[in-house]
C-alpha cells in the first residue's frame, strides 16, 4: 500500500512524520529501524505519529519512536512539528492544541510567524516519576560510569533527563560520555544527556 509520510525537523533534530487519523499501517520495530536506516531508507532521529486521541480533553494523540524501533515518552522538537503539520495537512484549524502524550498532556500554540510555542509543562523531579534510582531526591547525585563518578541533576520533562554541569560545553565529552549515561542501569527507561555550562545569571 501507499503510505504518506512527511519529513520535517526541529533545530536539526529530524523526523518523519505519519498521520494515521487518515490513514493506517501495522507499525514494528524492524519497520521503523528500516525506514530510519540513512542510506537504505527514509532516514531520520525519530518516527512522530499523530493519531485521533482516547482522551476527549484533547485534539490528538502523539507518538514518538526512536530509529530503533523503541517507543518514547516526549520530544519538545518533535510536538512543535507535528503541531505545525497537523495545520499545514488540514487535519486541524486551530492554533492552540492539546497533544494526548503516554503520560498527561502537552499544549502547543502556533504563532503568526510559523514558529510553534510548546507548554512543556512544570519538570518532575522526583525519582521514582523520572524513572530514576535513587535512595532519595536530591539537587545533584553521584552516578558512577566506569572508573569515574560524575555529579548529575535528574529530571523529567515528560522523558527523562541527566544534565551535568560543566566548564565549557563546546568540550563537552558527548560521544564519551553520553551513550554511557544513556544506558546506565540507573535509568531503567534510558535518558537523554544533556550538558550546562553556566555563562551568568542570565545564560
Amino acid at each position: 500500500m501507499a503510505l504518506r509520510f512527511t519529513k520535517m525537523h526541529g533545530l536539526g533534530n529530524d523526523f518523519m512524520v505519519l498521520d494515521f487519523i487518515t490513514q493506517d499501517f501495522e507499525l514494528s520495530s524492524e519497520i521503523i529501524q528500516a525506514w530510519s536506516n540513512r542510506r537504505t531508507g527514509i532516514g531520520f532521529d525519530q518516527l512522530l505519529i499523530i493519531e485521533a486521541p482516547s482522551d476527549p480533553g484533547c485534539d490528538f494523540r502523539y507518538r514518538i519512536f526512536n530509529a530503533d524501533g523503541g517507543e518514547v515518552e516526549h520530544c519538545g522538537n518533535g510536538i512543535r512539528c507535528v503541531s505545525r503539520f497537523a495545520l499545514d495537512q488540514n487535519l486541524t484549524t486551530k492554533t492552540s492544541l492539546r497533544f494526548q502524550m503516554p503520560e498527561g498532556f502537552v499544549e502547543t500554540t502556533l504563532l503568526d510567524n510559523h514558529l510553534v510555542r510548546v507548554n512543556m509543562n512544570a519538570p518532575i523531579f522526583e525519582p521514582e516519576r523520572i524513572p530514576f534510582r535513587a535512595a532519595a531526591q536530591a539537587i545533584t547525585y553521584p552516578l558512577s560510569v566506569g572508573d569515574k563518578t560524575f555529579e548529575i541533576s535528574a529530571l523529567s520533562m515528560g522523558n527523562p533527563h541527566a544534565v551535568l554541569l560543566i566548564e565549557d560545553a563546546l568540550k563537552a565529552p558527548i560521544r564519551e560520555l553520553g551513550p554511557s549515561i544513556e544506558n546506565h542501569s540507573n535509568f531503567p527507561n534510558r535518558v537523554n544527556v544533556g550538558f550546562m555550562q553556566v555563562m551568568d545569571r542570565n545564560n
